[in-house]
Parts: C-alpha cells; sequence; structure tokens
C-alpha cells in the first residue's frame, strides 16, 4: 500500500462537500480504497459502507475529541450529516464546548492519525495461503543487567488456514542486523529475510510440519546483543497479526532508570516522542517490570519506554 501523505490528502478530499454522502466515485483515491479493501465490482452503496466502517473502526483508537471530530467531518455520525463541511464543523464544535477553529485542526489531527494508522496496520505483506495465523500469546522476558543483553521471546499461534508452514516475523534495533546473535530453541528453523528498513531485520521460522486450520504451535527464539548500546530506551512490540496477549518482563537490575512507562495501543512515532506521557509504572526492588497486554491492534505499539539515565 503506498504512503500515509497520499491518505491523507484523499482523506481531506472525502471530508468536503457532504463526505461519505457525496459523490464517492469522484472522492474515494486508489489508497484509500486499498485501505478499505474497496474492489472494482463494488458498488457506491458498498462502497459507503466500507469506507465508514472501516475509518469508523480506526477511529476507535483516536482520543475521544478527534474520534468524534473524524466521525463528524466525513458525515459518519448521523446527528452530523449536514450537507456542507463547516456545518459539520460547526455541530462538533457545540459538542466538545470549542470554536471551529479549534475543531478544524482537530479534524487535521485525526486524520493525520487515522492515516498514520490504517498504513501501520497495513504496513506487513499481505497473507498468502502459506502465511495466514495469528498469536494467542506473546511473551517477551527483557534482560539487561549483564554485558550482553538478551530478550528471549515465547510465542503461540494459531493457524489460520489450512497449509501454514512458516511465520515472517521482524525485529527493529538502531544497528539492524549487525552483531545480532539469534537462536531458536524451539519450534522451526530460523530464515534469514533481509533487511526490510534500515532498522528492521526481517526473518521466518520454517515449521517442521504444515499446520491445520485451528492447530496451535509453540515457538520460541533468542536473541542476544553485543551491549545495551545496540538498544533503544524502550521495548514494544508493534504486532503484524491479531495477537489475543502480550506478556513482557524487563530486568534492569539495581541501576535501573527513574522513571518506566506504558504504552498500551500507542501510534508508532509515539513510542519515542518525549511529548507521549504513557502510563507510569513502578520498577521493583529486584529492578524489574511486568507488563501485560490483551486483545492487541495490528499496527499499534504496546510495551515499556524508560529513561536512558538510572
Amino acid at each position: 500500500m503506498r504512503g500515509r501523505a497520499e491518505l491523507v490528502q484523499e482523506l481531506k478530499t472525502l471530508r468536503k462537500g457532504r463526505g461519505l454522502l457525496g459523490r464517492l466515485e469522484e472522492r474515494v483515491g486508489p489508497v484509500l480504497r486499498s485501505a478499505c479493501e474497496v474492489t472494482d465490482e463494488d458498488g457506491l452503496a458498498t462502497v459507503r459502507q466500507k469506507v465508514a466502517g472501516r475509518l469508523s473502526e480506526l477511529a476507535e483508537h483516536l482520543p475521544e475529541d478527534l474520534r468524534l471530530a473524524a466521525l463528524a467531518a466525513f458525515a459518519i455520525c448521523a446527528e452530523a450529516r449536514q450537507p456542507l463541511y463547516q456545518d459539520r464543523v460547526k455541530w462538533a464544535a457545540m459538542r466538545v464546548d470549542r470554536d471551529p477553529r479549534t475543531v478544524r485542526r482537530r479534524v487535521d489531527e485525526a486524520i493525520e492519525l487515522l492515516a498514520e494508522l490504517a498504513t501501520g496496520a497495513s504496513a506487513a505483506p499481505a497473507a498468502s495461503p502459506a502465511d495466514r495465523w495469528h498469536s494467542t500469546s506473546l511473551t517477551v522476558a527483557m534482560v539487561l543487567d549483564q554485558p550482553q543483553p538478551e530478550i528471549l521471546e515465547q510465542r503461540r499461534i494459531v493457524a489460520d488456514q489450512d497449509g501454514l508452514r512458516s511465520l515472517d516475523l521482524a525485529v527493529s534495533l538502531p544497528a539492524g542486523r549487525q552483531d545480532l546473535t539469534v537462536t531458536v530453541l524451539y519450534g522451526g528453523t530460523l530464515v534469514d529475510r533481509g533487511m526490510e528498513a534500515s532498522d528492521r531485520w526481517g526473518y521466518g521460522l520454517e515449521l517442521p510440519r504444515p499446520l491445520a486450520r485451528g492447530e496451535s504451535w509453540e515457538v520460541a527464539a533468542l536473541f542476544r546483543l553485543p551491549s545495551a548500546a545496540a538498544l533503544r530506551p524502550y521495548m514494544v512490540c508493534v504486532p503484524r497479526h491479531l495477537c489475543d496477549s502480550f506478556d513482557l518482563r524487563v530486568r534492569f537490575g539495581l541501576e535501573h532508570p527513574r522513571e518506566v512507562r506504558t504504552l498500551e495501543g500507542a501510534f508508532q512515532r509515539d513510542v519515542s516522542d518525549p511529548a507521549y506521557s504513557g502510563g507510569r509504572h513502578a520498577v521493583d526492588s529486584a529492578g524489574e517490570v511486568h507488563l501485560r497486554f490483551r486483545g492487541l491492534t495490528p499496527g499499534l505499539a504496546y510495551g515499556a519506554r524508560w529513561d536512558d539515565e538510572p
């Protein structure tokens, strides 16, 4: 799927006039069609339904004020189906007790975040008959109080289609694949898929036999890094596939950071943004934190971020 910038422009076009109640054949561009799985065979009613459904689904992950602004801007909200965009802005302004200029800025912010979420959730390669699965549990233990940090990852997956033969995964590090040692402990054979981006290494696990639809499987891998400098001050999971639960433990040791913040359903750009606060989490007397997340959304970030200085 093409980039976020193109989708932002298409969403700004869609909000004009009557929004989703207008002439969609002129307003739903190719990137938005892809994000909403619109096909050439779909009639206008189906296109309207798909676009409204997808935007509503994504808007659920926005703060309440931005969600309201977005639903009003596109005329998705039944109470805000005025014929003009400026009238829908005025309606939203009254609902949130703000002036229309503030609401227009919030609509722009909502569009940026909707586009980021849509493209982030679609960043993984399209599923194929040999690559359809989801995680029922992901457990990660990160140990930082030793010369070479280690990360133990254990995962239980379920095949969503007959004939599942491999799992496509990825890990992001400042230095990429360089000096990263990976050992598969059980469940499959490691396959190096090369660098997907400047800081993201793609790898696969070839399963010892094909899985049937609904069959579960467990895999585990150990990642060893040359030093703590090879890590960023956070540990997050951004699932490509659905993930029911994520259990994260980070052991800092006695020289632990002053503050640890949780990231739950954050946009990817928020992970390293100092302005994004997140929830504060205490470090226990052993220098550890333990976090649990449920119902992870593909494309969003879950985990912990901490200060560089102890």
